[in-house]
């Protein structure tokens, strides 16, 4: 089995009041490098969506072993992303791992917790839920999804496929909200650093 995984980093981010979401600094790394190391730890092939290649969110990630895929079309929303990174997938690829690039309690751990349910049941899409078992991300589909991926259209993200396919969803918790965490806005991203610098204090 060969899982690959796909960060969609194309998007335009347009809550974040003219800032990066994306390159919003954790310890000094931008999310998104953190988000990236932490799928490589995972999965040997990993996709990373940008705007182009010069862009600043592919130079956070330039010198990992990421593969960088252009997003020309990304006016198009999320769907863009998702066509893009099916269309460069090798052919040996079983599984896709779509991994948000905005949420940071997701771990290592984590996906790697995801990968393993799909590894033992690859016939399966695999989706994240919160602990009390609200669904979230990251979901890994399928090589007989990737088609259906290949087709989206709009901002929804995968969120047709995944309708279309109910009747094989299997949902895996994981620990507290970190399937659901993601941060969009400056005040997410406020509230956030406040929960972090709260949980560090003695």
């Amino acid at each position: 089995m060969t899982l690959a995984i796909l960060i969609p980093a194309a998007g335009f981010g347009r809550r974040m009041a003219g800032a990066d979401k994306l390159l919003q600094p954790i310890d000094g790394t931008p999310i998104l490098r953190i988000v990236a190391e932490r799928a490589l730890q995972v999965a040997a092939f990993v996709i990373v969506s940008v705007p182009d290649t010069d862009h600043p969110r592919a130079l956070a990630c330039r010198d990992l072993p990421v593969r960088l895929v252009p997003v020309p079309d990304r006016d198009d929303g999320m769907a863009a992303s998702l066509r893009r990174g099916v269309g460069v997938l090798p052919p040996a690829c079983t599984g896709l791992m779509i991994l948000p690039a905005d949420m940071p309690d997701l771990s290592a751990a984590d996906l790697a917790r995801i990968a393993k349910a799909f590894a033992d049941a690859p016939a399966q899409i695999c989706q994240a839920t919160a602990n009390d078992g609200t669904p979230g991300h990251p979901v890994v589909f399928p090589a007989d999804c990737f088609d259906a991926i290949a087709q989206l259209q709009g901002d929804m993200g995968a969120r047709s496929v995944l309708k279309a396919n109910a009747n094989r969803v299997q949902r895996i918790a994981l620990p507290g909200q970190h399937a659901l965490t993601d941060l969009d806005t400056p005040e997410a991203w406020a509230a956030w650093r406040a929960d972090q610098e709260a949980l560090r204090s003695p």
